[in-house]
């Protein structure tokens, strides 16, 4: 198979924020040419498909800045500094919805955006879930829904679900229920 690797040689810091650092890499490519990388780098983050007994999941729906909307998502967030992607996804679960579980399979892992960025989300599935207290951070506005799996694989095949983490989620546990 043809060589596809490109080899850094030259990394740069642009930014450096709470949630994202910024860097632009110099790569040799596999003719030898030079060319640039943007790179976002982020620790990752966990998404949780949560399944009541009576096989409805719980669906966010929360402003997104970058998109100047409300999108409709499944629970989700970032991993802190040395977390484990399991505690991540029960941290999150309890926090965003309230609701606790101790029945948690992993799914997958997503590239996010491979083209610039090396954020990896962990899927997980939570059955057997108990709806507890909801516990947001301060910055942190959203509204919880329980949906019909199949309804909202129905809002994921119309476009009303646009959240590509959302629809993986959703379309992955209605193969995998069947």
């Amino acid at each position: 198979m043809k060589n596809l690797v490109e080899k850094i040689i030259n990394r740069e810091s642009i930014y450096k924020g709470k949630i994202i650092d910024l860097e632009k890499l110099t790569v040799t490519l596999p003719n030898g040419n030079k060319a640039s990388r943007e790179v976002i780098r982020h620790r990752g983050a966990c998404a949780i498909v949560a399944l009541t007994d009576d096989n409805h999941i719980i669906l966010e729906h929360q402003y997104r800045a970058p998109f100047d909307k409300i999108l409709i998502e499944i629970p989700a967030g970032k991993i802190d500094c040395d977390e484990e992607p399991l505690t991540c996804a029960k941290r999150e679960l309890l926090e965003e919805t309230g609701y606790v579980s101790n029945d948690f399979t992993f799914l997958t892992k997503l590239a996010l955006a491979p083209g610039y960025s090396d954020e990896v989300i962990h899927l997980y599935l939570a059955k057997n879930i108990t709806l507890k207290k909801q516990n947001l951070d301060e910055d942190e506005f959203l509204l919880v829904e329980k949906v019909p799996l199949k309804k909202a694989k129905e809002m994921v095949l119309n476009g009303t679900i646009e959240n590509s983490i959302a629809v993986v989620g959703i379309l992955y546990v209605n193969e995998l229920l069947g």
